[in-house]
């Protein structure tokens, strides 16, 4: 299933409903936790918790339509989140495919609803950098300094990596300086000419555009991915199979070794 959602708080309550449709009956009936608490974590979407919490806390109300309590966890990287849904500490998970994916990989964890934007399923990673650097590819890229989201991020991460490794590139020693930070940085930093470039994702630049956070004039967009899944919805599920719309996640980490064979 496939649901919208914005930034928008007020919106926030309809993907509530599409999420509460989506699961139904299946949730975890085999292993609550034991006060019954469900748990329902989220990536860190917004510049900072505090606002983070006030836009999906309304969702977390909703949630409890299943009849059971929700607790809402704001967790602060994706990697953590991800790690959270697979050892049990999260139920629910709105997070991004390479999250999903690691989850599913890792403990079956099942993703029950992908998120629309814009009427669509699918978003872009890109590679920015500011007007004056010369950086027009990756091969320009050679010694200076780049940002990557944190390790559990799609577009921030592994794919941006993955791309480096198909084009014969260690980003590792190729690169300068290399930094992990939050895409919102990323966007400021390389706006400010404070590092070479960075990886972000489409929504995220286009909406600190829109919201004047930084001008479209201060920053280039010189790689563009393939259309990636967007983010997913996912459950515990102990016996769960892949679903094949994030399979070209699951391959991305694979191939860069970021995911352990099976």
């Amino acid at each position: 299933m496939t649901f919208p959602t914005s930034r928008r708080p007020a919106l926030t309550r309809l993907l509530a409903l599409a999420i509460g449709a989506s699961l139904g009956l299946a949730v975890f009936a085999p292993a609550q936790a034991a006060d019954d608490v469900l748990r329902f974590g989220v990536g860190l979407y917004q510049p900072d918790k505090e606002k983070n919490d006030a836009t999906y806390r309304p969702l977390a109300e909703h949630l409890r339509q299943l009849s059971r309590p929700v607790k809402l966890y704001t967790v602060d990287t994706w990697e953590g989140l991800a790690k959270s849904l697979a050892n049990g500490e999260t139920d629910i998970a709105l997070m991004g495919p390479w999250g999903y994916v690691l989850a599913n990989h890792v403990a079956s964890a099942q993703a029950v609803a992908s998120i629309l934007y814009d009427g669509k399923p699918e978003y872009f990673a890109i590679m920015v950098t500011h007007p004056e650097s010369g950086i027009k590819n990756i091969a320009d890229l050679k010694g200076r300094t780049f940002a990557f989201g944190d390790k559990g991020s799609t577009s921030g991460y592994l794919i941006p990596y993955h791309h480096f490794q198909k084009n014969g590139i260690d980003p590792d020693t190729y690169l300068g300086r290399v930094l992990h930070t939050r895409h919102q940085a990323i966007e400021m930093q390389v706006t400010r000419g404070e590092i070479d470039a960075g990886a972000d994702y489409n929504r995220n630049r286009d909406a600190m555009i829109s919201e004047g956070l930084i001008k479209a004039a201060d920053s280039v967009v010189f790689w563009t991915s393939d259309p990636l899944p967007n983010d997913a919805v996912a459950v515990r599920a102990d016996l769960a199979k892949d679903n094949a719309f994030y399979r070209p996640i699951r391959d991305a980490g694979l191939a860069t070794g970021k995911l352990a064979t099976q």
